[in-house]
């Protein structure tokens, strides 16, 4: 869509990728990406710890089981995805905000690493039911989405007025 703002991140999982399920079934994992910047010191010939961004990232669906069958804690990934900025006004306090990255794209960064990349099974059979959401997500911060972005954001002929 036009006016996304599109982001690019590598750096490394803080930990595991976390699996859950919404109450309709719909596979959300979420990750945290952590990326160094490092700067050269020419006059002590080192290089020095900068700053560090620590970027909340998730996926949706089949593609949030496929991360989190695929990557631990510590891999360095490249990420690419939309930001998107949340509000959430909890009952006993402001309104808080928080940004987190909806990820178009991962992968194994392999610098410094390799890979072996496996063809993921199809979809879950319409038979198998959904695992439930493990722990308590009304105590998690940021607060999930309960309901997956849409596939298509574009309003079809028929839709159209």
């Amino acid at each position: 869509m036009a006016g996304e703002t599109k982001m690019t991140l590598i750096g490394n999982l803080a930990d595991n990728p976390t699996l859950q399920y919404t109450d309709g079934g719909a596979a959300v994992v979420n990750m945290t990406v952590i990326a160094n910047e490092k700067t050269y010191d020419s006059t002590a010939r080192v290089w020095r710890d900068g700053d560090s961004l620590s970027m909340p990232c998730v996926a949706w669906r089949q593609y949030a089981e496929n991360i989190a069958a695929s990557l631990t804690k510590g891999t360095r990934v490249i990420v690419t995805g939309t930001l998107k900025q949340r509000s959430y006004q909890p009952a006993d306090g402001p309104r808080r905000i928080y940004t987190e990255l909806l990820i178009d794209e991962v992968g194994p960064a392999l610098r410094f690493a390799t890979a072996e990349v496996a063809k993921a099974a199809g979809k879950r059979p319409a038979t198998q039911q959904a695992a439930p959401a493990q722990g308590a997500p009304a105590a998690t911060w940021p607060p999930r989405p309960t309901t997956p972005p849409a596939v298509n954001p574009w309003p079809t002929p028929a839709m159209a007025g």
